[in-house]
């Protein structure tokens, strides 16, 4: 049974709905009803929600969450949120009505973050630290965890490890960037020219302009290569590896033809699919609360522009994330 005094606003919200695959076009604004929790559940009145590289390649019908979700279609995409509590499911012990909070939601297959209101799992939000505001922590969840993921769990990276990380600048490679430094890894990154000073801010050991310099010609002997581009590019970057360096490759379109590749070569590659985890957030949020972690948001969009946001992703060169401003007005 829900609790009557933590309702949500009743009446209607705004959200962005795709009714079929396509161009940002297919993006579109519509009114529909607040949701309302169930058990286990709250409903998030959302002030930031995250534009990830995997909304756009969905919105296209590429990947693993547009196999999930092609006969669920007209559909809310958005995995990333931050914002206020208001209102909570039977079950609910953890949190409250009013509680600041972030988490990675509806993933793959509910989605929903582009809206005013979202429904989450209680145990897959974290607490957002009072350093931070919400529009900022809703650019944290999936593209953080992704790199924590990756290379914690994945990768296993070391003290003292040497690590490329390609496309460091976007949103997932400066949290990698971060993390990396953090764990007292030495950190090589490939970006274009713009972005080497927003590296160099971040604390790179070395920058490769890619545009000019192949990084086969510059590294060898690595021990991990976290790969955010994929195809060919992941492809080349098994001959950077050590005999016993690992690949963790990001885009789920290419990484078999990566990691089969690597097979091939005697050495180790693997894909991944992020998942929600609260722990890993917590341990995240503690970082940027210590200053050890900065978010840095490129451009913020109004809930009613996510089209334009997705033009601007889908072009690249963004700096760390695009954010959408979902607070009404």
């Amino acid at each position: 049974m829900e609790n009557p005094a933590v309702q949500p606003d009743s009446g209607a919200m705004l959200r962005i709905v795709y009714e079929r695959f396509g161009d940002a076009d297919q993006l579109k604004l519509e009114e529909t009803a607040v949701p309302r929790p169930g058990p286990g559940q709250v409903c998030i009145r959302v002030a930031g929600a995250g534009v990830n590289p995997i909304d756009w390649k969905t919105r296209k019908g590429l990947g693993f969450a547009a196999r999930q979700i092609e006969h669920r279609l007209p559909w809310t995409p958005g995995y990333d949120m931050a914002g206020e509590v208001v209102a909570l499911g039977d079950e609910v012990r953890t949190l409250a009505a009013g509680d600041r909070v972030m988490g990675m939601v509806g993933f793959p297959i509910a989605g929903g973050g582009y809206a005013e209101y979202v429904l989450a799992q209680a145990d897959e939000v974290a607490i957002v630290p009072e350093e931070l505001d919400l529009m900022t922590a809703g650019a944290v969840p999936l593209a953080a965890l992704t790199a924590w993921q990756a290379l914690f769990e994945v990768a296993e990276l070391e003290p003292g490890q040497k690590i490329l990380i390609h496309a460091g600048a976007g949103g997932v490679g400066h949290f990698a960037i971060q993390f990396a430094l953090v764990r007292g890894a030495h950190v090589i990154t490939t970006a274009s020219a713009r972005h080497k000073d927003f590296l160099d801010g971040l604390g790179v050991h070395e920058v490769i302009d890619y545009t000019k310099t192949d990084v086969v010609d510059e590294c060898y002997g690595l021990d991990v290569v976290l790969d955010l581009v994929g195809g060919d590019t992941g492809r080349r970057s098994l001959h950077t590896l050590s005999e016993h360096g690992v690949l963790v490759t990001i885009p789920t379109v290419t990484a078999d033809d990566i990691i089969s590749a690597a097979e091939g070569m005697g050495l180790r590659a693997h894909g991944m699919t992020v998942r929600p985890e609260v722990f890993h957030l917590e341990e995240i949020a503690e970082l940027i609360e210590d200053g050890d972690v900065k978010v840095h948001v490129h451009q913020v969009f109004p809930l009613a522009a996510a089209a334009d946001a997705h033009r601007v992703l889908e072009d690249g060169h963004v700096q760390g994330k695009l954010v959408l401003d979902c607070r009404a007005g």
